[in-house]
């Protein structure tokens, strides 16, 4: 179901209609297409299951019963640029619990997904996080919060350049799902941004734990799929030292 979006994302016509939410904060054709189709899908699948998406009018969300949570293209901006770092993130909340999380890259046309106990896995394959345990040989992602630039871009990068001082590397990928997606495989050890909505990080979430990794806010205290959060994941390794870099 998911990967029958991929059409979608490279229409250039409907990538090229857009219109600002907020500060930094665009949708397009793309986003509204994907969330209708995907939204007509699930209902189909099981009508009793709420439906939360980004794009939705606001609506009251009962989380102690079971909710679609969904980005339909979690890194817009890259999407208007034709940078081609753009997913779908589909998670099922349950009790407040995530049981399933699906993230599909439609351009590399690989889909990350995970049920509740059952592993993690990319088309087919099982995935685990890196092993990688010292900081100088990590590969760190950071989302820069562009949402919230006037407030937090002096934090964040003052905390990046703390962490670029001490990793091997840097990246930003322009989508928190993508970047989820990609400790869960290993290609990168960790990941922080500030104030990301459910729907950026509830499948991301489930995926990087059931690959082994952990998941949590910059405290260190557990996630809540209830509401905005500043997510610290990482491959069960750099987590300690990424929370007190990010203090």
């Amino acid at each position: 179901m998911v990967k029958q979006t991929r059409p979608l994302f490279f229409d250039r016509e409907r990538s090229g209609e857009i219109r600002e939410k907020g500060a930094n904060d665009f949708v397009t054709e793309t986003d509204t297409s994907v969330q209708a189709f995907l939204r007509r899908e699930l209902y189909a699948l099981e009508p009793s299951v709420q439906f939360l998406g980004e794009e939705s009018s606001d609506e009251i969300i009962d989380f102690t019963k079971d909710v679609w949570v969904l980005d339909p293209v979690d890194g817009t901006t890259n999407l208007i640029h034709d940078f081609q770092m753009s997913v779908v993130s589909l998670a099922l909340v349950q009790n407040g619990i995530v049981t399933l999380g699906v993230i599909y890259w439609p351009y590399m046309d690989e889909l990350f997904y995970a049920a509740k106990g059952e592993g993690a896995f990319l088309n087919g394959c099982s995935i685990s996080v890196s092993d990688v345990s010292r900081p100088q040989d990590s590969l760190i992602m950071v989302g820069p919060s562009p949402h919230c630039k006037e407030a937090y871009a002096d934090l964040v990068m003052g905390i990046t350049g703390r962490i670029f001082r001490q990793c091997q590397e840097i990246r930003i990928l322009g989508s928190a799902a993508l970047n989820l997606a990609y400790v869960a495989c290993g290609r990168a050890d960790g990941f922080y941004e500030k104030i990301l909505k459910p729907w950026d990080y509830a499948a991301g979430s489930l995926i990087v734990e059931e690959a082994g990794g952990r998941v949590v806010r910059w405290d260190k205290s557990l996630v809540s799929f209830q509401e905005d959060c500043d997510i610290l994941a990482d491959n069960g390794n750099m987590g300690d030292w990424l929370a007190e870099a990010l203090k």
